[in-house]
């Protein structure tokens, strides 16, 4: 089963990210962490397949978590969703070598685009 960890401080942000992706994979299992620091934690314990990433949050910043990440694992799926879009910021991050950079809010088409990028047990709706 494919593990995908969702990283952002806003429960909301969470909920709206795994009901829209998990309408469309299918053998997933989803993890939640409410900051960076956590993300961290988790992302060391668990190393979920594929982490989606807010950039902008408490305790540890999205970028900073995603160099530590890539510092424990340098072949992580790191996929980023954030509000955060200065150009600048953006530039730094996919140096870091994420997989995709998208914006939010997240609607159905971002979701899709998301989904096309884990691939695994895709319902193809």
């Amino acid at each position: 089963m494919t593990k995908v960890l969702i990283v952002d401080d806003s429960k909301f942000s969470q909920k709206i990210t795994y009901s829209l992706l998990n309408q469309y994979l299918e053998n997933i299992e989803f993890l939640f962490a409410n900051d960076g620091q956590e993300g961290l934690e988790k992302f060391s314990e668990v190393h979920p397949d594929f982490m989606i990433v807010d950039l902008l949050m408490p305790k540890l910043r999205g970028q900073d978590l995603i160099e530590k990440a890539k510092q424990i694992d340098r072949e992580a799926n790191v996929i980023v969703l954030s509000a955060d879009v200065q150009n600048r910021v953006r530039d730094v991050v996919e140096k870091m070598g994420v997989l995709s950079f998208i914006n939010k809010p997240l609607d159905e088409k971002k979701a899709k685009e998301i989904c096309d990028i884990i691939g695994t047990g895709s319902r193809g709706r």
